[in-house]
């Protein structure tokens, strides 16, 4: 699609509210510009739709120009929400501009794990296993339904995450007599996170075989409250007390 000063705002700024838009700014005189065009319009097509291209003739419209700060051709910017959200200056190779594209549309796993039912979370899970916002709501999901063994496998693929590490060590404590954590679990499970950490932490003075993993369930459980919860940094505290 060619854009021009007249069309810019609605076929790529306001476009670019719906689906990212990434503009060619580039001249017929240009050889790399020339290059790169092929590139980017085969790369695009084949995203059908989740990522559109326009192309801007620097030459014919020189005030565009001047706004973006083209200053050497090829250039592409890519939009959304009516922003520059991405770019880069000259003619790259076909693998560049893929990456480039995966960058601004969200891939087949980002949609499975935004819908977030079992079957979108099973079929993520089947792309990418180590990935943590997939593999450990489908454990959470197989926990309820009483696989414990199959949600142990899933976290177990998932390196690096305080979520699937607490999520693991749940496990391991559910299948001990004692500490009794059933109150904390069911708090976890009914949404009142707040008395599952009370309970939890209570539960550590008296838990000298379980407390490493007593400590586990409490990080994890902090990690996906995130860095911004007033529950998650006073918890952390308390955490500390209780440890140290």
């Amino acid at each position: 699609m060619d854009v021009t000063e007249a069309t810019f705002q609605s076929a790529v700024i306001e476009r670019s509210r719906t689906v990212p838009v990434v503009v060619d700014f580039w001249a017929e005189w240009c050889g790399p510009c020339r290059q790169l065009g092929p590139v980017l319009e085969k790369a695009v097509a084949a995203r059908q739709g989740a990522v559109e291209l326009a192309k801007l003739d620097v030459d014919a419209n020189p005030a565009l120009s001047s706004t973006y700060g083209i200053q050497s051709i090829p250039a592409v910017k890519a939009f959304k929400d009516g922003e520059v959200a991405a770019e880069f200056i000259g003619a790259q190779p076909p693998a560049a501009v893929e990456q480039f594209l995966d960058s601004l549309a969200p891939s087949r796993v980002d949609e499975l794990v935004a819908a977030g039912d079992e079957a979108s979370l099973r079929e993520a899970v089947a792309l990418e296993p180590s990935r943590a916002d997939a593999a450990v709501p489908l454990a959470k999901l197989l926990l309820s339904h009483g696989d414990a063994d199959g949600a142990l496998a899933l976290v177990r693929e998932v390196p690096g995450s305080f979520a699937a590490d607490g999520l693991a060590a749940r496990i391991a404590l559910a299948g001990r007599p004692e500490p009794d954590l059933s109150a904390a679990f069911a708090a976890l499970d009914a949404g009142d996170t707040g008395r599952a950490i009370d309970l939890l932490l209570g539960a550590l003075p008296s838990s000298d075989g379980a407390r490493d993993d007593i400590r586990r369930v409490v990080v994890g459980i902090l990690d996906e409250l995130g860095p911004a919860s007033d529950v998650a940094r006073e918890s952390r505290r308390r955490l500390a007390s209780a440890l140290y």
